[in-house]
């Protein structure tokens, strides 16, 4: 009877799971392996070492956040607002290990530490930025206005999740949702 391997994609998000646990340094064979009731040496299978786990942790988390949503939001049709507005909901939704915040804070976190991740963030970052200026372009003509928006949208998504002001009367996902209409009007 064959024994069935683990596949490739559970190492890399146990992988991604570890890494918004603990940082890159909780990324560990061993510990994978046991958090996958599974013996190390089927990770070897797939990956050469560690570093190499680490980069296609890397990939997968960059196709994820770009290329998929990307198509998800075009495939849905609609004018650049509708877009905008699906965009904005998977942004407020994304709660999975390779789209989730968790793992969006802690790969900034590591790229604060790390030349390599700091480049691959860079570019993840600039083609969100480019996405989102030729949506914003689309029904804002002022160069200005658009830059202002995707940056606004863009730090909202990733900051949010270190404020811990109130909003008065308001409750987080109101002022979320004011937002959302400000930067759509």
């Amino acid at each position: 009877m064959a024994v069935a391997r683990t596949p490739r994609g559970r190492w890399i998000e146990a992988g991604l799971r570890a890494l918004t646990a603990g940082g890159p340094e909780a990324v560990r064979i061993e510990v994978l392996a046991q958090s996958l009731g599974v013996s190390k040496g089927g990770f070897y299978g797939y990956f050469r070492n560690r570093d190499a786990l680490l980069t296609e942790m890397l990939d997968t988390w960059e196709r994820a956040v770009t290329d998929n949503v990307i198509e998800q939001i075009e495939s849905g049709g609609g004018d650049a607002r509708a877009k905008l507005e699906r965009l904005f909901s998977i942004a407020s939704s994304a709660d999975e290990p390779m789209t989730g915040v968790a793992a969006e804070l802690a790969i900034r976190d590591w790229s604060r530490r790390d030349e390599a991740v700091a480049e691959r963030l860079r570019r993840v970052d600039n083609r969100r930025m480019d996405y989102l200026r030729t949506l914003f372009a689309s029904f804002c003509p002022d160069e200005d206005d658009v830059e202002v928006r995707c940056l606004l949208a863009f730090s909202v998504r990733v900051g949010q999740h270190y404020i811990a002001a109130d909003h008065g009367p308001r409750s987080r996902a109101e002022v979320m949702e004011m937002t959302r209409g400000w930067l759509l009007r």
